[in-house]
């Protein structure tokens, strides 16, 4: 099983792409994503590799369950 996280590109360089997670840049390869992204996409990120490009509304459904798991760990301490 792998987590990937909904990021949303912010800047391309080639096959290199800078996504914004939760407000942090980070930089990812794009080399695993078997289409082309371009700014403003939102792709899922697994250990610094861009693996699928998803559409605006999956990633906020994703994001969204991610924050809800995240506060019940948080409130279970």
């Amino acid at each position: 099983m792998c987590l990937a996280i909904p990021s949303r590109v912010v800047d391309k360089n080639g096959f290199i792409a800078t996504v914004d997670v939760y407000g942090a840049r980070k930089k990812v390869s794009l080399m695993l994503l078997p289409e082309d992204a371009s700014v403003g996409d939102y792709v899922l990120v697994h250990a610094g590799f861009a693996i699928q490009k998803i559409d605006e509304q999956a990633a906020m459904e994703a994001s969204s369950l991610l924050n809800e798991y995240l506060e019940k760990l948080e409130q279970e301490g």
